[in-house]
């Protein structure tokens, strides 16, 4: 079961409590650049993003933030480090949401002034801790990662909660698998609050994918997450499919379909790999929530995809198209993908 935790509104998103959970990712552009970050944020929501975060890092990128705010199709979050005075001004040119790391802002008075802002902005902030990021009086304690992770984060929340701000998420991310496994789960045990899930710094689109899927599956199989963004060294609408896939995988939400394909080996008579990526590559234009299988042959064919809603089991220089396990029709090679197509088609 998922865990239980408050609610917060992102713009017109609702985060945490029994609502989804929800897949979001950041800009890459220079946010001083309003249209090339509006241009992204177009392929990310087409890509199935749900909010947007911005990195704010200089004063001279505010007009851009404002006019992005202003034509975004996602909730906008304002990303700030160190400054508290662009945090202020993000909260008055319509930010849906601050992301802070409290650690890095510094002075208590200027956490204070930010927390005051977003409340009479009536937006959340997210509290986010990273080991470079901890509570003042965490920093030395010979405590494991995970622990010092979690106690910042109570700490952080303890002293919003005194100024009598609970509009709240919360973050403690490392780029260590095990460290945010662990520090996720002191969290959850500890705070009310929706929890923001990631592996940060995760790497390239391999290695990245791999980390993110190990670390963000096992918390969520735990009912642990009420958003996630997979950080990745690679275009940001990647983050948002990879997050779907894990999403997907765990059958806590779909967005489109699922593609089955085997491994191939010593038994398949096609060249499968060019055609499964082809195949994945054109189901990602697709968001009807069907499963189809690219099956190298007879072996992992409709018996082991039985099932998909349609699917191809190759031969000798064919393919068998199947729909529900059955049969249809018998295509060259060169048509596999077209045929298979058709019948995806003719689903409706």
């Amino acid at each position: 079961m998922r865990r239980s935790s408050t609610q917060v509104n992102v713009g017109d998103v609702t985060l945490g409590g029994d609502a989804p959970v929800r897949v979001q990712s950041m800009t890459n552009t220079d946010t001083k650049d309003a249209e090339a970050t509006l241009g992204q944020i177009a392929e990310l929501a087409e890509a199935g993003c749900e909010i947007v975060r911005v990195a704010i890092p200089r004063a001279d990128a505010l007009d851009g933030f404002a006019r992005v705010c202003e034509s975004s199709p996602l909730p906008v979050i304002a990303d700030i480090h160190f400054d508290h005075r662009l945090a202020i001004e993000a909260t008055r040119l319509g930010a849906a949401k601050l992301r802070i790391n409290p650690g890095n802002i510094g002075d208590t008075s200027r956490v204070d002034s930010v927390i005051d802002a977003a409340g009479a902005a009536g937006i959340p902030i997210r509290i986010g801790v990273n080991a470079g990021s901890l509570a003042a009086e965490y920093h030395d304690l010979d405590w494991p990662l995970p622990e010092k992770l979690a106690a910042s984060a109570v700490a952080f929340c303890e002293h919003f909660e005194s100024r009598g701000f609970t509009d709240i998420v919360v973050s403690a991310k490392a780029s260590s698998v095990r460290t945010t496994i662990e520090a996720y789960r002191l969290l959850a045990d500890r705070v009310p609050y929706p929890l923001h899930i990631g592996v940060t710094e995760a790497g390239t689109a391999f290695s990245g994918t791999v980390k993110s899927a190990v670390g963000l599956g096992v918390l969520l199989e735990q009912g642990i997450g009420d958003t996630l963004r997979v950080s990745l060294t690679a275009p940001p609408a990647e983050e948002a499919h990879v997050a779907w896939e894990i999403l997907a995988a765990l059958d806590i939400r779909r967005r489109g379909p699922e593609l089955v394909s085997c491994p191939t080996c010593g038994r398949c008579q096609v060249d499968l790999v060019p055609i499964a990526g082809e195949v994945d590559r054109r189901l990602r234009e697709l968001d009807t929530p069907i499963k189809v299988a690219v099956m190298g042959c007879v072996v992992n064919g409709p018996g082991e995809a039985r099932d998909a809603d349609v699917g191809v089991a190759a031969g000798k220089g064919v393919g068998l198209v199947f729909r529900h396990g059955q049969p249809v029709r018998k295509v060259a090679e060169a048509e596999i993908i077209d045929a298979l197509f058709e019948e995806i088609d003719a689903l409706g």
